[in-house]
């Protein structure tokens, strides 16, 4: 059978037409959320890259981002990679290879997350580096740690050498969703320390120790978080020992009337350092 060169070019059209309906199926099928986070993703380097090119099995290649940010690729040569979305690296690709391929058509995606990070400092947190294995936001770097020691008024995040503001406090405790950010290669999240994240709570409990300081804690949860008083205790003569501005303040708490309910005005709200004293009865 003798094909002439109008059959050949007929065959081609038809192998492209399916090739590019093959890719609008593939991202009607499986854009959603992934086409979306690596829109967004920041590619860094040590990172491995699948590079596609519509009909061009030659041109189709995985790459790896070397230290110093570049990959290779046949037919497009040295490419800065590092600091671009894939969406961005794939425009770039193509216009380099114009001069080999007529519209081509590029698909850049993330083989393999290598070096995306933040970094987390600041002395309300133990220090460290999360790794950005998928898209990640504040609010789900947030609920990840433990933030008691932190002083979430004060945190920020820096990006680029420019400091970001977000309420921290309103987005963790109260939901408020427009001071969430998606967290970005090479961000930094700063937490300073609260300058006192305690309460004690110290004398005739069955369990003396330091608890988190929580917003709201009342003395009955801290009495009750200690496992109560000892039978040795003075329950009326508990009490609540602050110190603000240099003074110290001592406030009795009758604790028994307060546990048998007749006068819940002894549930003092704590502070921030106060120290619970339960006196120890002489009887």
């Amino acid at each position: 059978m003798v094909f002439c060169l109008e059959d050949c070019i007929s065959l081609k059209k038809h192998r492209i037409a399916l090739q590019m309906a093959v890719l609008i199926v593939c991202t009607l099928v499986f854009g959603g959320a992934a086409s979306a986070t690596e829109s967004e993703y920041i590619i860094g380097a040590g990172d491995r890259l699948s590079v596609f090119v519509w009909g061009e099995t030659e041109l189709s290649v995985p790459a790896l981002v070397r230290p110093d940010g570049r990959i290779s690729l046949p037919g497009a040569g040295e490419i800065m990679a590092e600091g671009l979305t894939p969406e961005a690296l794939q425009k770039e690709i193509a216009s380099r290879l114009t001069a080999l391929v007529k519209d081509p058509v590029v698909t850049v995606s993330m083989a393999e997350i290598a070096n995306s990070k933040v970094y987390i400092i600041g002395g309300g947190v133990n220090p460290g580096i999360f790794e950005l294995k998928q898209k990640t936001s504040l609010l789900q770097l947030l609920a990840s740690m433990d933030l008691t020691r932190a002083d979430l008024l004060g945190a920020h995040v820096m990006r680029d050498g420019k400091k970001i503001e977000r309420d921290f406090d309103s987005l963790l405790h109260k939901g408020d969703v427009t001071q969430d950010l998606a967290l970005r290669h090479n961000d930094i999240v700063f937490f300073p320390a609260l300058p006192e994240p305690y309460v004690y709570v110290l004398g005739a409990v069955s369990a003396p120790r330091a608890l988190a300081f929580k917003d709201g804690m009342t003395i009955l949860d801290a009495i009750l978080e200690t496992g109560g008083f000892s039978k040795f205790a003075s329950e009326n003569d508990t009490v609540v020992v602050r110190r603000e501005n240099g003074t110290e303040q001592h406030i009795k708490v009758r604790a028994k009337d307060l546990i048998d309910g007749k006068d819940m005005t002894q549930n003092v709200l704590l502070k921030r350092g106060d120290y619970i004293i339960a006196n120890t009865s002489f009887f």
